[in-house]
């Protein structure tokens, strides 16, 4: 059984950064996807950035571009999240997804807060 685990998040003032980071519990399986998603209570979740493993195309969420940075170590299966220019808004439960062809694995979400 495959487990994802984010860490890195927290309370951080506006304007600043901070990097979340997805540990995939297996190295070898065939990821074909990885992204992030984000969700704030009362809305549903919200592509922020996705990755795809064969080509390294990446996708953007329009209210991040510019500002976050999707990138993957790809030996160990670690997803990266590295988020700056912090914003109030960017406030929510972070989530990492890995998609194979078959499966979704989802992280268990972690909160990341901006605010001063």
């Amino acid at each position: 059984q495959v487990q994802l685990v984010e860490s890195g998040g927290g309370l951080v003032q506006p304007g600043g950064s901070l990097r979340l980071s997805c540990a995939a519990s297996v190295s070898r399986f065939r990821i074909t996807l990885m992204s992030w998603f984000r969700q704030t209570p009362g809305k549903s979740r919200e592509l922020v950035a996705s990755l795809v493993v064969s080509s390294g195309g990446l996708n953007y969420g329009d209210s991040v571009k510019g500002r976050f940075t999707i990138s993957r170590d790809g030996p160990e299966n670690t997803l990266y999240l590295q988020m700056n220019s912090l914003k109030p808004e960017d406030t929510a439960v972070y989530y990492c997804k890995f998609s194979t062809l078959t499966r979704e694995y989802w992280g268990q979400g972690i909160q990341v807060t901006v605010s001063s």
